[in-house]
């Protein structure tokens, strides 16, 4: 950049040097004039502010050194930039308090899109004679005031790069330029207009509302429209959306050697989009390539009716783009045109393009007085304009309807000019009244005396239309998505179908309403479909194919657990812990609480049971305690008989503890209780098996075990035994105390309520620790089971215990296959089961004896048994 500037100062310097006069050349410079000129328009003044427009394309040739350079264009003075123009500066003219005792002028330069035009325009801004050599005075000094400019930013930094030499102050106006609101290279560059093109995000987010994932993109064939469509296509990718196809609206001013060549080059770059048949295109316009792009499409549709039935996505369209459209286009039958529109208090109003034509050219011819006057070593090909003195003006409804067209607003800038040049001019008369008094001509305001108040009304403009700035100096604002129908007899073309909200996050949120969506006809008020495969419905997720595009996927029922509520998901959700995924996985549904009830069938049956067998138990206790004089109860030691009685009873009672909600207090108790009571009752069997053992020991002469016959022993093994399970529960209860808890995964439909044991160690601890005795009970008892005694109860012992242990050996593995209520009904039917097998073989066929046989329960019939 520093480089191009001294290059430009060493010309600048080196032109300033040659004479005004002219001399004689021996080879003299001819330029070819074609039928088409390239205009000037202007009107002089006191002040003069410059427009650099570009109306239309042109075909430019480049220039041979081997032969005079040729112009040819293929445009006419349209007038359609000029006329608001000209009808600022009458305004502010005809204002005689804005600005008193001076005139405003203009300048206006077409330059048609090109960057050689826009630096020769340049050129003859700074140049006052009749050569283009700045920096010389050579007639009639022209006080420039400012220059305006439409430019891409391309052309932007081709101006930029002249006037930041003089500090004359640029004034951008463009709907589309990207200039950087701050901290850019040009600080004497203005932007009067927010930028109107919506974020990327905004347009991303539109396609995935209508869900069109297979689409193509044209942008500007400048380093602009590269950069959009860079953006455009990482962020696409992020969101599963497929750009198939990509190209650029050529330039209206590419250099060509024929203009059936250009045609063909159009040609080559959009049929390679309608041969993929992509029904929806994205596109970055301004309104050269809006024309571009009309004029295609239109050639194109006589020829290959393949075309019809796409949408069109504009980022921005100007009034006149609009208008374009509607008249190259059939909106309202072939073809859906969608772009976005900034929201600010100004509305532009639409216009049949044809009418308005006709209106603005008619009165574009009768303002202007042109010729072309040039002496022959003149290097300037401009054909001047002059705006006549005495021209009818066209009526108030006429001059409404131009302005109305006037989407950049060219006549509110240039009252900003005017405004500014009032301002600076006060200053300077405030300042020269102060120092040398009233007598002083005024003196003439520089361009670089407006800067100060430029940058004052640069934000003051914008944000007065209901824009804000970002942290950065850049214009934010939120976007109406707006269709295009035909603005034929119509005042309002557009019809607003939604709009786009930025938020805090730099992110944005769009509606859209699809019943406002006129469709053309050729749609059968159907969106258009435009994807690679079918969506995934809700349930589903995304599968990326294998070296296939992104949108480009199957289809895959989420996993078990898991759920997606929309379309086109990317990953499945995890449903929370207290719900599960239903059949459909399309949304999770409330888990069931689960736990061993009283209201259900399966817990009355073993409560009903648990409650029979404690009663059978305290019925046979009382069988026993009433006889307990009788022989057959007195042989069998009472007091551990009670003790094993009593046992089973607690035992049938405890568990009851296992069926109910979970509680604190029964998740404490029910396990503990449980591990004692059984451990008492096999405790006493134990007893009664040593005892029959020591018994039948001491009847041996001379036996020491005679001394062992007494109550002490047995309710030393009692005591003892179930002393050590007692000691492990207080463990269990002090170190690790069970707890209700919720089981979330063991069982898809349910939440299951149990008692955490705390510990499982101390749990099969105090299990293991009982089966250890029952053991133990059931070795000693299968031993003594032919011993000789009075009712030896070995043989019943060794058949209970047998039962007690099959139930117990088979409780662990169904105890841990289960889960859930059934885990603990397992456990009450082992408790249940295993206390019955030791009531009915112990108890059962001596209370047959007692209440059926009491002839066999006397001494002499103990004796004749003996015998």
């Amino acid at each position: 950049m520093l480089l191009l500037l001294h290059t430009q100062l060493f010309l600048l310097q080196f032109l300033s040097q040659i004479p005004c006069a002219s001399t004689l050349m021996k080879c003299p410079f001819k330029v070819i004039i074609e039928e088409k000129e390239w205009f000037h328009y202007y009107k002089p003044g006191d002040y003069w502010i410059t427009g650099i427009m570009s109306g239309i394309g042109a075909l430019l040739y480049p220039f041979s050194f081997s032969k005079p350079p040729t112009h040819q264009l293929k445009s006419e003075n349209i007038f359609y930039h000029i006329l608001p123009f000209l009808l600022a500066v009458h305004e502010v003219n005809q204002n005689s308090r804005l600005l008193p005792n001076i005139t405003l002028g203009y300048n206006i330069y077409e330059t048609f899109f090109s960057a050689r035009m826009t630096y020769e325009a340049m050129l003859d801004v700074l140049s006052t004679g009749q050569e283009n050599i700045p920096n010389y005075r050579c007639g009639r000094q022209k006080n420039l005031l400012a220059i305006l400019e439409e430019m891409d930013s391309e052309l932007f930094d081709h101006i930029s790069n002249v006037l930041n030499i003089y500090k004359i102050p640029q004034i951008n106006y463009s709907i589309t330029n990207q200039m950087a609101e701050q901290n850019h290279p040009f600080p004497f560059s203005y932007r009067m207009t927010p930028n109107q093109e919506p974020p990327d995000s905004a347009i991303v987010n539109l396609l995935l509302q209508f869900q069109w994932m297979w689409i193509g993109l044209l942008s500007r064939d400048n380093e602009k429209g590269e950069k959009f469509k860079r953006r455009l296509e990482v962020l696409a990718l992020k969101n599963g959306i497929c750009i198939v196809l990509s190209g650029t609206v050529p330039e209206g001013n590419m250099k060509t050697s024929t203009g059936e060549t250009h045609m063909q080059e159009k040609r080559k770059m959009f049929f390679s989009l309608i041969k993929s048949q992509i029904k929806i295109i994205v596109c970055q316009l301004d309104f050269q390539a809006s024309g571009m792009l009309t004029a295609i499409i239109q050639m194109i549709d006589t020829t290959n009716t393949s075309i019809v039935g796409r949408v069109w996505i504009a980022t921005t369209l100007t009034a006149l783009s609009v208008s374009i459209f509607d008249r190259l286009l059939d909106l309202q039958n072939k073809y859906a045109l969608f772009s976005f529109l900034i929201q600010t208090k100004r509305r532009t109003q639409y216009d049949d393009i044809k009418s308005y034509a006709s209106t603005v050219i008619s009165y574009g011819k009768e303002a202007f007085q042109c010729s072309y006057i040039s002496p022959v070593l003149s290097k300037k090909i401009w054909k001047k304009c002059r705006e006549k003195e005495n021209w009818e003006f066209p009526p108030n409804d006429v001059i409404t309807r131009i302005l109305s067209q006037d989407s950049s607003s060219i006549s509110q800038i240039i009252q900003i000019v005017a405004w500014i040049l009032s301002a600076a001019s006060s200053s300077q008369r405030n300042k020269r009244r102060m120092k040398v008094g009233d007598n002083q001509p005024p003196q003439i305001v520089q361009p670089w005396q407006l800067h100060r108040f430029l940058r004052n009304f640069q934000h003051h403009n914008i944000s007065r239309d209901g824009i804000s700035f970002d942290e950065n100096g850049v214009p934010v604002g939120d976007f109406d998505i707006m269709q295009w129908t035909s603005v034929l007899n119509k005042s309002h073309a557009g019809v607003k179908i939604g709009n786009v909200e930025r938020q805090a996050s730099s992110e944005v949120k769009i509606s859209v309403n699809q019943s406002a969506i006129q469709w053309p006809t050729l749609f059968n008020k159907v969106v258009p479909y435009s994807r690679c495969t079918e969506s995934c419905s809700s349930g589903y997720v995304k599968l990326v194919r294998e070296e296939a595009p992104v949108c480009c996927y199957d289809c895959s029922l989420c996993m078990e657990g898991t759920f997606s509520g929309q379309e086109d998901a990317a990953h499945c959700e995890k449903c929370p812990d207290d719900q599960y995924s239903n059949k459909k996985r399309d949304q999770c549904v409330p888990k069931n609480i689960s736990f061993l009830s009283y209201q259900e069938l399966l817990g009355l049956i073993l409560a009903f049971f648990a409650i029979a067998l404690s009663l059978t138990t305290a019925f046979i206790l009382g069988i026993f305690m009433k006889y307990r004089d009788t022989p057959i109860v007195k042989a069998n030691n009472c007091e551990l008989t009670y003790i094993l009685l009593v046992s089973l009873l607690l035992s049938f009672l405890t568990s009851l503890l296992f069926i109910g909600r979970p509680m604190k207090m029964t998740c404490l108790l029910r396990q503990t209780i449980f591990s004692v009571v059984f451990s008492v009752a096999v405790s006493s069997l134990l007893a009664k098996t040593v005892m029959v053992v020591v018994a039948f020991l001491a009847t041996k002469p001379g036996s020491s075990m005679r001394k062992w016959l007494g109550k002490s022993l047995a309710n030393s093994i009692v005591l003892s035994c179930s002393g050590v399970q007692v000691g492990l529960c207080m463990m269990w209860l002090g170190v690790f105390p069970p707890f209700p808890d919720s089981d979330f995964h063991s069982q898809r439909e349910h939440i299951l309520l149990q008692c955490n044991e705390g510990s499982v160690t101390m749990f099969y601890s105090a299990l293991g620790y009982m089966g250890f005795l029952a053991a133990i009970c059931f070795l000693m008892a299968f031993l003594a089971r032919n011993l000789p005694g009075t009712f030896n109860e070995a043989k019943l012992i060794t058949f209970s215990m047998l039962v007690f242990c099959s139930i117990w050996i088979s409780f662990v593995p169904t105890y841990l296959s289960t889960k859930g209520k059934y885990m603990v009904a397992v456990q009450i039917f082992s408790i249940l089961a295993s206390g019955l097998g030791l009531l009915g073989c112990i108890f059962i066929p001596k209370c047959y004896i007692i209440i059926l046989r009491p002839d066999m329960n006397t001494k002499e019939h103990l004796r004749i048994k003996i015998h």
